[in-house]
This record gives C-alpha cells, structure tokens and sequence, in this order.
C-alpha cells in the first residue's frame, strides 16, 4: 500500500477509511485523507506503539491490516480481465475504452470490506420518490429522520463506507409502509458504477430488491447494470467513438466538466491503448 499523509487524495485512503471505520474509528469515508482520518491514524499509531505521526507508511500499514484482515476476504467477487473483454466484445468496444470508464467511473471497486456492494443514500430522491408513492415527506420528517429526507440535495448528510447502510435503513423504517421500505432502496445508488436503484426497471429488474440483490454478488453484475444504463440512455455509441466530453455528460450529469471526467477519461484511454 502507498504512504498517505494529511490531505493524500486517491482510492488507497478510501480503503484506509474503511479500515478504520471498521475499527471502531469515527471517519468520514471518501477519496481525502481529512483531519478526522489524520487523528484517527494518530490515535491508532499510539495505541500500537508506534511514531505518532499521523503518516500510512510501511509499518503503520502492516499493523493496520493485521489488526483487520479482511481486506481481500471478497476478492472472489471482484471483476477480472475476462470480463472487462467479455463486456468489449459484447458492446463492440475497445478493451482500453472499457479499462478508462472502469477506472474513472467505478473508483476502483464495488463492495466494502465486509462483503456489501458500496452504496450512497440521497435524502433529496428519497423524498421526491416518497412524493411519486402518494406519500407526504413532511408526515415523516422528525428529528430522527434529518440526516436521510430534505427537499434539496445536500452533500452534508453523506457518511461514507458502511455508514450509508445505517442512512438507508433509517430512512426504510421511518414507517412500516412497504412503499416506504420501496422509496429509500430506490433513493440509494449501488455497486461500482453507482446506478440508482430506480433505474431497477430500465436495467431489466421487477423489484428494486432484486436488484439489489444481484449487486451483493460480484461486481460483474455491477459492470452489466453499467452496460445496460449505457445501452439504455445510448451512450455506447460515444464509448465507440470515445467522445469523452458526450459520455461524460450522458453518464455523470451537467457536472462532468468541472469534476474533469472527461479529461480523466481520455487520459485513461491513452494510456491503457499504449500498454
């Protein structure tokens, strides 16, 4: 694993989060390595009897996974070569086309530590599917449910890692409605590419159980919803023609530009076509 440090930003802090999530450490789950994570690991290091310096070297590092060994306990779920190029021929598309989108787009793995596909809960979608079930959101609105039901999306509600499991369950028993239990699975999205769980018609799903639970399986699940949401909103075809900037508008919204997807992308591409 590579040294992290305060203010690291890439896929080896997520997992450090989890780790230390799943030690009983109160962090925020996500690509940055925050002042919350520096004291954790300071914390951590001073407890196991090592330099408190707030840095994820070799030692600390070893330590770490000791402590949590189950880091490729699910390793049998993740996608292989085989299925990226399965999926390129499927699609007609170029192997380094398919490499660039699963790096970019799926942030390097689909399922947490403990076996659960990644997911994150939207309060705002939560409440506009409660509103389309002829449910009203303000009868559910209390002290208990502010974290997971406002009318307007708002990142300061995301928790990260498995956190978002205890969001989403909170939301799904704020009434004992089945339509209820319907809305938040629907308002959660799932998996390595992250498709919204009211897609699950669209993808070819009955209920939004069942996509779920096909995405506790293997991430070549997670990379067949991908290949449907695409097929579905004809985004292929700038996959075949890698039009970077049209796929990443299709596929992550009007926000692509600023998050630079699409110059990630054709990076990405660029360098898998030269391998």
């Amino acid at each position: 694993m590579q040294t992290l440090k305060l203010r690291s930003r890439n896929s080896s802090v997520h997992v450090l989060e989890e780790l230390l999530t799943s030690l009983g450490y109160e962090v925020y789950v996500s690509n940055y390595f925050g002042a919350d994570t520096d004291r954790a690991v300071k914390d951590f290091q001073s407890k196991n009897n090592l330099v408190v310096d707030g840095i994820m070297g070799a030692k600390t590092w070893a330590i770490l996974l000791n402590a949590q060994q189950q880091l490729t306990q699910f390793n049998d779920k993740f996608l292989s070569e085989d299925d990226l190029k399965d999926f390129a021929s499927q699609y007609d598309l170029e192997l380094a086309a398919v490499k660039a989108v699963n790096e970019v787009e799926s942030n390097g793995k689909g399922f947490l530590l403990d076996g659960r596909p990644r997911i994150l809960f939207e309060g705002h979608v939560f409440w506009r599917e409660l509103k389309s079930r002829n449910i009203t959101p303000e009868t559910l609105i209390s002290d208990r449910s502010k974290n997971v039901l406002y009318k307007s999306w708002t990142k300061k509600h995301y928790e990260g890692g498995k956190q978002e499991y205890d969001r989403l369950e909170k939301a799904a028993g704020l009434s004992d409605d089945d339509k209820v239990h319907d809305a938040a699975y629907v308002s959660a999205s799932y998996g390595a590419f992250q498709i919204m769980g009211f897609h699950y018609k669209l993808l070819g799903y009955s209920t939004v159980d069942g996509y779920v639970a096909d995405m506790y399986t293997h991430e070549r699940q997670h990379l067949k919803a991908f290949g449907l949401f695409c097929k579905a909103n004809n985004l292929i075809r700038h996959l075949k023609s890698k039009n970077w900037a049209s796929f990443a508008r299709g596929y992550n919204g009007p926000g692509y530009a600023a998050n630079k997807y699409d110059t990630k992308l054709a990076s990405a591409y660029r360098r898998y076509k030269g391998m």
